[in-house]
C-alpha cells in the first residue's frame, strides 16, 4: 500500500467501476481536474456556519489515537521536513496540530465539549475538490490475502519483484529512471516491456499462484501472503517504474469482455480465471509496474507507517499536507449480515498514504482493511463528500 501505494484503488473504484451503481455521482464531473498554477488545494473556512460538527466523530474514537501516533512518529523524522511547507502549512503546524488533537482526544470532556474545543483551537480547511465547491470523490482500497511461496514451483510461478538495483529514486521517492553502467539515466521500461523481457530476472521476491492476483497486488500496493506452512507475511510497496496508473476496466468493456454495467473486481477475477492467457494482454494496458519488499509490520502507507482501517486515507501528497489530522463527510458501504448498505459516515482520519490514481484535489482513497470482505467494501466505495484538514491556530 505504500505509495498506492497505497496506488488507488484504487481497487477499487478506479480499477473497478461497480461501485458507481450505488453512487449518485454525476458522470460529467472531472474528479481528476488538475489545479491551476495559482490554485491551492485547501482553503481556510472563514464562516463558522460552514465548519462541520465533530461531536459524533468523537463518540467513535476506535483506533484513532493509534493513527495519530503513527503520524506523530513520521513527523518526528527529519526527512519529513523536506515535504513542507505545502498549501501554506508548515511542518511545525502539522506537528502542533497532531499533539493538540491528541490532548483533546484523551481528555475527560464530553464529545460536545471536544467539538467546541476543536473549533476554538483549530483553523478548519477544506479541499476545493474537483469543482471549487469542495466536491471530493471518495473511493476505497484494501490489503488482499493471497496464497504464495518464497520458492518457485509448478503451482507458484507468477512473481512479485523487489526493486531492481538500476532503478533510481530521488530523496523524495520520485522515480528518476534506469541507470546504465555508464551512469546515464533513461526512462524505466513500461509494464509491457518488463513482461516481455528478462530485465527483472533475479529480482523475484516471491511467487503467487494466479497472474491476476499479481496485478491486484500491484494496484493495491501491498498484500498479505499465506505461505505453504500457513505463515502470513506482508509485502509492501517499494517503488514503481515511474508511470502513471491506467485502469484496465474500460479496455475490457470496450472489447466486450465484461459489460460495463457488470464491471467489478469479482467479474474481473472470474473472467481471468476462465481466460488466464488474457491476463497479460489486458494488464499491459496499464504501464505502471510496482516493486515490493517484505515488511515486518502490517501494511504501511507512503509515510512508511501502518495504515489503519477507516483511519488512514490516501491523497495527492504534492498538494496536501501529509500526516495531517483530517475529517471526512461522505457515505461508505457497511456490511450488515450478508447485505451491504451505503450509509452516511463522518469521522476523523489521518492523511498517511498516496495512490497511483489519486492525483487531484477532488480525489481521496479510504483504507478499509484486509481480506475478501474488505475487497468487497473497497469495490463498492464510490461516493462524493467533503474533505477537511484541522490545523492548529
Amino acid at each position: 500500500m505504500k505509495k498506492r501505494i497505497l496506488i488507488s484503488i484504487l481497487l477499487f473504484a478506479i480499477l473497478i467501476i461497480n461501485g458507481c451503481k450505488t453512487a449518485p455521482v454525476k458522470k460529467e464531473k472531472d474528479y481528476n481536474r488538475a489545479l491551476l498554477p495559482s490554485e491551492k488545494a485547501l482553503v481556510k473556512i472563514t464562516d463558522p456556519r460552514e465548519i462541520p460538527d465533530f461531536t459524533n466523530a468523537f463518540k467513535n474514537p476506535f483506533l484513532l489515537e493509534e493513527a495519530v501516533n503513527n503520524s506523530l512518529n513520521y513527523m518526528s523524522k527529519p526527512s519529513s521536513e523536506t515535504f513542507f511547507p505545502i498549501c501554506g502549512i508548515s511542518h511545525e503546524q502539522v506537528k502542533k496540530s497532531l499533539k493538540s488533537f491528541k490532548e483533546i482526544l484523551n481528555s475527560k470532556m464530553t464529545p460536545e465539549q471536544k467539538n467546541q474545543l476543536v473549533r476554538d483551537r483549530f483553523d478548519i480547511y477544506t479541499s476545493i475538490g474537483c469543482d471549487n465547491r469542495g466536491t471530493v470523490l471518495f473511493t476505497g482500497y484494501y490489503t488482499p490475502i493471497f496464497n504464495g511461496s518464497l520458492k518457485k514451483s509448478e503451482r507458484f510461478k507468477y512473481p512479485l519483484y523487489k526493486q531492481p538495483s538500476d532503478l533510481v529514486k530521488d530523496d523524495k521517492g520520485n522515480i528518476l529512471g534506469r541507470k546504465a553502467k555508464d551512469g546515464t539515466l533513461s526512462k524505466y521500461p513500461s509494464r509491457a516491456e518488463l513482461q516481455r523481457s528478462n530485465i527483472l530476472d533475479g529480482n523475484e521476491l516471491l511467487w503467487l499462484e494466479d497472474p491476476f492476483e499479481v496485478y491486484i497486488a500491484h494496484v493495491q500496493g501491498s498484500a498479505k501472503i499465506r505461505l505453504p506452512d500457513n505463515k502470513l507475511i506482508t509485502v509492501g510497496y517499494a517503488a514503481t517504474n515511474g508511470y502513471e496508473y491506467k485502469s484496465i476496466s474500460s479496455n475490457l468493456a470496450n472489447r466486450g469482455m465484461i459489460p460495463i454495467k457488470k464491471m467489478s473486481l469479482s467479474a474481473m477475477i472470474k473472467f481471468f480465471k476462465a481466460n488466464p492467457n488474457q491476463v497479460e494482454k489486458y494488464t499491459n494496458s496499464n504501464p505502471r509496474f510496482v516493486f515490493f519488499r517484505i515488511t515486518k509490520t502490517d501494511p504501511t502507507g507512503s509515510l512508511n507507517e501502518p495504515v489503519i482501517p477507516m483511519r488512514s486515507i490516501a491523497t495527492d501528497k504534492t498538494i496536501f499536507p501529509r500526516a495531517s489530522i483530517c475529517f471526512i463527510d461522505t457515505k461508505v458501504p457497511r456490511k450488515i449480515g450478508s447485505m451491504i448498505d451505503i450509509l452516511p459516515y463522518q469521522g476523523f482520519v489521518l492523511d498517511q498514504d498516496t495512490g497511483g490514481a489519486i492525483r487531484a484535489a477532488g480525489r481521496c482513497d479510504i483504507y478499509v482493511g484486509q481480506g475478501d470482505d474488505a475487497g468487497i467494501i473497497a469495490g463498492k466505495t464510490y461516493q462524493e463528500g467533503r474533505l477537511y484538514y484541522l490545523i492548529a491556530k
